[in-house]
């Protein structure tokens, strides 16, 4: 069990995804995701979404990350943010978002 205050260190975030490369120095198959957060600014995450999202179908996708983790590098790119999904039952990721539109940088909570 986790304490509500280790909880509340992770700070959760909603932000729209505005550009998506290829990623073809990843082990997994991946995207290299630039994601804006508002008045946060915006940070990158490699993602492995390969499996349900194209390229086209995540730009302006809103997403839930946790943008305080430290800077990890995965192969020649850094991640500054840890994009949320659901594995289903094929171990493929499917990304949790807002049901409807919500200002970007707003907190989960």
């Amino acid at each position: 069990m986790i304490s509500w205050q280790d909880f509340e260190k992770i700070d959760m975030r909603c932000g729209t995804i505005i550009d998506v490369q290829d990623f073809p120095n990843a082990k997994k198959p991946a995207y290299q995701l630039t994601i804006d957060f508002g008045v946060i600014g915006t940070k990158k995450s490699s993602a492995q979404l390969t499996d349900f999202y194209n390229k086209e179908l995540l730009i302006n996708k809103q997403v839930i990350a946790a943008i305080n983790f430290p800077v990890k590098q995965i192969a020649n790119f850094f991640s500054e943010c840890l994009v949320l999904g659901i594995y289903n039952e094929d171990n493929k990721v499917i990304l949790l978002q807002p049901d409807r539109n919500v200002t970007n940088g707003m907190k989960i909570g």
